[in-house]
């Protein structure tokens, strides 16, 4: 340290040095040195710019741009789009079944191989592209914005799509496999499901989506179970001992709680609220039911009311 220098300059220079030295130890000492320098993994700053860019777009300067303009039909990118978002939730879930049936996977409690031998590098490379695609899926606001639908922007598809790519970036930095690889794999089934229907949706004319799309319901209920899942599966950490953070439960726990009853409040306001109004035949409530139907109609499972 320059002895000639100030007191002011000499605590600044002590504060500097504590700062990058707590950067060192939080986003690398502690981090996974298989993936720690991965593309978008070395550091939070490019994940959060992208998260930072996503809100604003599709909070702020999205809607105002799109407000004087006609609404883009994107017919043949979400065609495209939604394929393969299937293609890569359906290569995951095939990556996790031979995980879970070929490699002798605890579903009690798995830890984490951190060894550089071909089969924990190709799970800890599964989790890395289940991060990227969770980047991929903010692709679905950006489509509702630019397609005018306002309606399906809740805060249960921000939250979702803010949260995930935050989660599963933080899992491939940190442990990439184990207990968590589970939650992983019931949540690429459900994407399979989620972006089938979307996409039968974008190919079907109206009449032949109310004839064939009947079961777009399903896909929300589908996505409460994979929470309870979820949670009774983090659970089994509080009770067995393996090389995964007994901690992680305080992240997990209550989000797949919370999960559970947006969706479920997503669930009751566009399927049960439906139905009751329709079994009204008063004309204040006939047109109350009408209103309803319609923004069901418009809303499919919300993409987060679909899930992810």
């Amino acid at each position: 340290m320059n002895v000639t220098a100030s007191p002011i300059d000499r605590m600044s220079n002590i504060y500097n040095n504590s700062i990058v030295r707590y950067w060192q130890f939080l986003f690398y000492d502690l981090s996974d040195p298989r993936t720690r320098d991965w593309f978008l993994i070395s550091s939070p700053i490019p994940g959060l710019s992208i998260l930072i860019g996503y809100l604003y777009f599709v909070l702020s300067w999205g809607p105002r741009n799109m407000a004087h303009r006609k609404p883009y039909q994107l017919k043949n990118t979400l065609v495209v789009y939604n394929f393969l978002q299937i293609l890569v939730s359906t290569w995951l879930f095939k990556e996790g079944l031979e995980v879970i049936f070929f490699h002798n996977y605890s579903l009690t409690c798995e830890g984490v191989d951190f060894s550089y031998k071909p089969y924990p590098l190709r799970v800890a490379r599964g989790v890395y592209i289940y991060f990227l695609a969770k980047l991929t899926e903010l692709l679905d606001t950006v489509f509702f914005v630019l397609r005018k639908k306002d309606k399906q922007i809740t805060f249960l598809h921000i939250y979702h799509h803010t949260v995930m790519p935050m989660a599963s970036w933080g899992a491939t930095k940190y442990y990439p496999g184990g207990h968590g690889v589970f939650v992983g794999i019931i949540n690429s089934f459900v994407h399979i499901i989620m972006y089938a229907y979307y996409l039968l949706a974008a190919l079907l004319s109206h009449n032949l989506q109310k004839r064939y799309l009947w079961w777009k319901k399903y896909i929300t209920t589908l996505q409460m179970s994979q929470f309870c899942v979820t949670f009774l599966h983090s659970c089994q950490l509080l009770f067995y001992d393996c090389n995964y953070p007994k901690w992680s439960v305080i992240l997990v726990l209550p989000n797949a709680i919370f999960f559970y009853f947006l969706f479920s409040d997503f669930y009751n306001n566009a399927y049960t609220s439906k139905k009751e109004n329709s079994a009204v035949p008063s004309i204040q409530n006939s047109a109350k039911a009408n209103g309803v139907a319609e923004k069901v109609s418009d809303e499919m499972p919300n993409r987060k009311g679909k899930s992810d």
